[in-house]
């Protein structure tokens, strides 16, 4: 399928562009069709944001392309940014373990609105899923490939990387040869950017959908003969000499098309960062333990390193900054039983008695703990109360199910307060792959 001998960008390019819908197995496929349905549910979920209503009043005119869960319209590149966004605003989507990364915001936005937008033939739904499952593969492969120092040097790595699999995937959809893929890459890379400092603040899914859009946009950039370097990815300045550390190239084409890192894609049950899942279960768990959550006195919440680096937030003020903020999670679960967007909201920051808990936890390491467990201690009348979450929902050990992620969207689109009912939306993206045109899937919402 890939020519060895050619470069590690080429060769991402030609996988790209040349793998076959027979070389995808089932269950692939099927992670595909998962990753879409997660990816309306969030942006259902996070339609009514602020910073949505920011970025479609600053966006121009309507166009062919929908927000979902809005009734506006918008063009191909302002759809796929706001969209994007949108899934991203409430760090309710899909998460690479290990890398810290959501991938199929950047990807799927701009394929939705290439699908809506192309006039000259509507767009198969397989063509959009096996597009979506090509971008999506290789962003995960380009972000491990970085690695999680990569983040923790401070980029965000969803909007370093989104561009990429946006670039991919829409070259897929828009038939482009490996060659002006790679165009389509350097485009992307050209572009990329995103830090860490961002996150607890809307500028965050900013850059995320600015991925989706840079994506895109060097796409169709490519189709019009727009050239870049012939090595966007190991280049002497390149993506990962620039943005990495010790980066491998290799390890993007390394077992490519018999292993597939989408098997490891992982969905969250709560919107909030995904350092939180297990903090978020064990307080809930902690409820079913203590019949009297009142005059709590101390609560610990311990963890790897890296939930203290990204989660130890006291003091918030923002339903933003409450989506990383360890203070605020188990306080607003403690006291409420439950971890919604409403849970996550400005108003939950400023209810004082949640406050007043939030004040009493603190975040500890413990470096027995594993990356995404953690271990809630409650102090109360003198008696300790202990709950220690190794597989959090969410997680490989412990992953939502298919009817997990259709309850997801249904009670996003509930929340949404939109007419009917999402079954036809949800049984369109099951059957993606038998459906004739990709676009109706917008079409069946309101």
């Amino acid at each position: 399928m890939t020519n060895l001998s050619t470069s590690i960008s080429l060769q991402t390019a030609h996988f790209a562009s040349e793998t076959t819908w027979n070389d995808v197995p089932d269950t692939i496929r099927h992670q595909g069709k998962r990753a879409l349905v997660n990816f309306f549910a969030c942006c259902l979920a996070g339609a009514s944001a602020q910073a949505i209503g920011m970025m479609l009043a600053v966006a121009g005119t309507p166009g062919g392309a929908r927000i979902v869960g809005r009734t506006a319209t918008a063009d191909a590149m302002t759809a796929a940014w706001v969209n994007a966004a949108s899934a991203n605003i409430l760090d309710f989507d899909d998460t690479l373990p290990d890398t810290i990364a959501h991938p199929t915001a950047p990807v799927a936005a701009p394929l939705l609105a290439l699908a809506e937008t192309r006039t000259e033939r509507p767009i198969p739904g397989r063509d959009l899923l096996m597009a979506a499952i090509l971008g999506i593969e290789l962003e995960c492969r380009i972000g491990r490939a970085l690695s999680i120092r990569h983040y923790r040097r401070g980029w965000h790595i969803t909007s370093t990387c989104g561009g990429l699999g946006a670039a991919l995937a829409c070259g897929r959809l828009l038939e482009l040869s490996p060659h002006q893929i790679v165009c389509a890459m350097g485009g992307a890379v050209a572009q990329a950017g995103g830090v860490v400092e961002t996150l607890g603040t809307m500028s965050k899914s900013l850059g995320v959908g600015g991925a989706a859009r840079a994506g895109l946009l060097s796409a169709l950039m490519a189709t019009r003969g727009m050239t870049g370097p012939s090595q966007p990815l190991e280049g002497r300045y390149g993506l990962f000499a620039v943005m990495g550390e010790d980066v491998e190239p290799h390890d993007v084409v390394a077992d490519l098309g018999s292993r597939w890192e989408l098997a490891d894609l992982a969905y969250k049950p709560y919107p909030c960062g995904v350092v939180l899942n297990a903090v978020i279960d064990a307080c809930l768990a902690l409820r079913m333990d203590i019949a009297d959550m009142t005059a709590l006195a101390s609560i610990t919440v311990s963890g790897h390193p890296l939930l203290k680096e990204r989660a130890d937030r006291p003091g918030v003020g923002s339903g933003n900054l409450a989506q990383v903020s360890a203070q605020h999670a188990a306080a607003v679960v403690l006291r409420k039983g439950r971890a919604g967007p409403a849970e996550f909201s400005d108003a939950a920051v400023t209810d004082p008695d949640t406050r007043a808990l939030a004040a009493r936890v603190s975040v500890a390491i413990d470096e027995a703990l594993p990356m995404g467990a953690a271990r809630v201690t409650v102090l109360r009348a003198n008696q300790s109360h202990e709950r220690t979450v190794l597989e959090p929902l969410g997680s490989a050990g412990n992953p939502m199910t298919d009817l997990d992620l259709e309850n997801k969207l249904r009670t996003q689109w509930a929340n949404a307060g939109i007419k009917g009912s999402p079954d036809r939306l949800i049984d369109a993206l099951w059957s993606l792959d038998t459906r004739d045109d990709a676009a109706e899937l917008t079409r069946l919402i309101g």
